[in-house]
């Protein structure tokens, strides 16, 4: 991830083709946060930073998420998958502790402006789990999200192009850090169009529930 585009670009017109109708959608295995004081804390502050400024979808602050792996089109997965999925992932888990990690260095895509979480490594847990439990279930592997796996919580998409100096101007290359303690982790449907925001959490996996 570039740190410093130049230019901004429209996310949602050069994704349109990866666009599902409502009525179809993928799992995700995401990180929700949106109930975590500190996550909001953060993304509040770098979308009050923000305000005013166009060009941008801010993510709503129910969703604030880490995004972690695909496991595939809803279509392609059964309820009973699901749950072989959460099972699977709850036996890598088991003796995992909850993970702290750090918000506060921000990142530039040209479609995007989110925030690091850091050390990633200590995330990897949950990505092996994701990854172990989709195949087990499935039978098949599911994907990353990003062709790099960089951890993080997205605070805005573009939804323009256009000039990204206003946008790192307002923001910088750091807010003032939080730690961010991650207790658990979710198989989220996300039906239609990613703008669409329609989320269904359909299973929660909690770490250290040995």
């Amino acid at each position: 991830m570039s740190p410093l585009p130049t230019r901004m670009a429209n996310r949602w017109e050069r994704r349109r083709s990866l666009m599902l109708p409502p009525g179809q959608g993928r799992l995700y295995w995401h990180v929700l946060l949106g109930e975590d004081p500190q996550a909001r804390a953060i993304v509040e502050e770098a979308h009050d930073r923000l305000a005013g400024l166009p060009g941008l979808d801010l993510v709503p602050r129910r969703f604030i998420h880490l995004t972690t792996f695909v496991a595939g089109y809803t279509h392609e997965i059964t309820e009973r998958q699901v749950t072989v999925m959460a099972e699977e992932a709850a036996g890598q888990l088991a003796r995992v502790e909850p993970i702290t990690v750090t918000l506060g260095r921000v990142l530039y895509h040209p479609e995007a402006v989110v925030l690091e979480a850091r050390p990633a490594e200590r995330l990897r847990p949950l990505l092996e789990a994701a990854r172990f439990a989709t195949r087990a279930a499935t039978g098949r592997d599911g994907v990353l999200a990003h062709d790099t796996w960089l951890p993080h919580v997205t605070v805005a998409y573009s939804n323009a192009d256009g000039p990204a100096a206003p946008i790192i101007d307002a923001l910088g290359e750091r807010l003032p850090e939080r730690e961010v303690t991650i207790r658990s982790i979710h198989v989220v449907d996300q039906d239609g169009p990613e703008t669409a925001w329609d989320w269904r959490p359909v299973a929660e996996v909690r770490l250290g529930a040995a």
